[in-house]
């Protein structure tokens, strides 16, 4: 007999309160806020987010300095990004995700070096803005074809009081106008990553876009100009989402920050649509465009046909009867792929149950590609939403789905223990406990060293991830403990 709805959000309801039970009343009441069953027909997801973590719990989260460095800023390849502190955090940064790019390492691109002011006890008695400008001159002298230099503050930065900006301000004009951008994305700030991708965005704002002159050598604007925003080419993504947006009749004129360059950011205002990807990291600057610019955005998703094809038919909207016309012959060039696909794997992995908590836009966008295998995501959270990523989660989730914001180890661990999934997809910290608990599982903030998942190519992909993970025989040789 199937479960309802009502019953599953009951049962869902009574596994939170389980799970509390094993906090200190105070830290049970504030938990309480974050975790919820989803009520069909409400306009957000119910849960309380973007709020300090409980100190004591075992958080997923990020800090400001991975989220400015680590995503917005690292991946623009013709720049080199300095980690202003201590080498640990910029070694962490610089390792953890495989934002793809071409170009030749140390000509022009930057993003496989790793360049720290490598803080000691005495910069932070004596202060590091000279250090900071002896690195820079270094640069210059080692790299000297980059186009541009961002300064990424780390937590002792903030702390001692070093003044970036008067460093940047002085190196920009002896270096005759270089773009060099310092950015105040000390660890400490905010709650989370979040807050450095706001700060990485205002920084954009302020040291790129306010500071160009708006004449671009060479560039010829035309009615079909769009540019791909938070798209951090993760295995490839944002080349499988150009090629059909250029297939589509759309010139691609930057691509931030995945395999992007500062003159594409320089060209990003010149933009008829600005194309949002990951909401949560640049839906700042997106916002800003649309204020100074006017230019409009929207955020698609490519994950999985169906979101493909939704996706394809609202931005063609903003165009003329070619370009919808060509929208429409681009889906159906690759009706044939999805349809192979979908009847190779989803025989193989329909009605299995998926449970996610990853960072920005995937624990929504990835939730119809998994439909369109036949899957069911029956519980989903992020590490760093804010209410407005709640909200636009409540367009993919059914009644009754689990929902945990900055869920801790604890909980996470009880609740695919009691669910009982076939499959989560999280990231590297929870990959290896779920394993070892016997329960399949995909990496899903860089694809587990695989991808693209973007796009018609990537969901074929996908689908092969996703029964590799679930099917393979090596499942039968551990039990989970629950099964023993």
């Amino acid at each position: 007999m199937s479960s309802t709805a009502e019953d599953i959000k009951a049962r869902n309801k009574a596994l939170i309160a389980e799970v509390l039970e094993v906090y200190p009343e105070k830290a049970k009441k504030k938990r309480q806020k974050h975790l919820n069953a989803y009520e069909g027909g409400k306009p957000d997801c119910g849960v309380k987010s973007n709020i300090k973590s409980l100190p004591g719990v075992m958080t997923i989260r990020g800090c400001a300095y991975a989220g400015s460095k680590g995503v917005v800023w690292g991946p623009i390849k013709d720049m080199v990004h300095i980690s202003h502190g201590p080498v640990g955090c910029g070694q962490y940064s610089w390792a953890s995700r495989r934002n793809y790019f071409i170009g030749t390492t140390g000509i022009d691109s930057f993003g496989t070096m790793q360049f720290t002011s490598d803080f000691q006890e005495k910069d932070i008695v004596f202060g590091g803005d000279k250090k900071l400008e002896k690195i820079i001159d270094e640069i210059q002298v080692l790299f000297p074809l980059n186009k541009g230099i961002s300064i990424q503050s780390e937590c002792p930065i903030g702390l001692i009081g070093d003044d970036i900006e008067a460093v940047a301000k002085k190196k920009s004009k002896e270096y005759e106008g270089k773009t060099i951008v310092p950015v105040r994305c000390e660890g400490f700030r905010g709650v989370s990553q979040s807050l450095g991708h706001h700060i990485a965005n205002d920084a954009i704002r302020d040291w790129v876009f306010d500071k160009s002159t708006g004449e671009i050598e060479g560039f010829v604007p035309t009615p079909y100009d769009v540019t791909i925003i938070g798209d951090y080419n993760i295995g490839g993504d944002a080349w499988s989402s150009r090629i059909l947006l250029e297939e589509m009749g759309l010139r691609v004129i930057a691509q931030w920050s995945g395999d992007g360059t500062l003159a594409e950011l320089e060209k990003t205002p010149k933009a008829k649509l600005n194309l949002i990807h990951c909401y949560r990291s640049m839906n700042y600057i997106s916002r800003h465009m649309e204020e100074k610019y006017n230019i409009p955005w929207l955020e698609y998703n490519f994950f999985g046909p169906t979101k493909i094809e939704e996706s394809l038919r609202a931005i063609a909207a903003h165009f003329d009867d070619t370009i919808k016309a060509n929208a429409e012959r681009v889906i159906a060039k690759y009706k044939a792929l999805t349809d192979a696909v979908i009847a190779k794997y989803r025989p193989r992995l329909e009605g299995k149950k998926v449970m996610l908590f990853v960072g920005g836009l995937r624990p929504r966008h990835v939730i119809g590609a998994y439909e369109d295998l036949g899957m069911e995501v029956v519980g989903t959270g992020y590490e760093f939403a804010h209410n407005d990523d709640y909200q636009r989660t409540t367009h993919y989730v059914k009644d009754g789905t689990l929902i945990y914001d900055d869920v801790t180890g604890f909980e996470f661990e009880k609740f695919v223990e009691k669910v009982q999934p076939d499959l989560v997809g999280s990231g590297i910290k929870e990959k290896y406990v779920f394993q070892k608990m016997g329960v399949p599982f995909r990496q899903m903030h860089s694809w587990d060293y695989s991808g693209p998942y973007h796009g018609y190519d990537g969901f074929a992909i996908f689908a092969r991830d996703m029964d590799m993970a679930i099917n393979s025989p090596v499942w039968g040789l551990t039990k989970a403990p629950w099964k023993k």
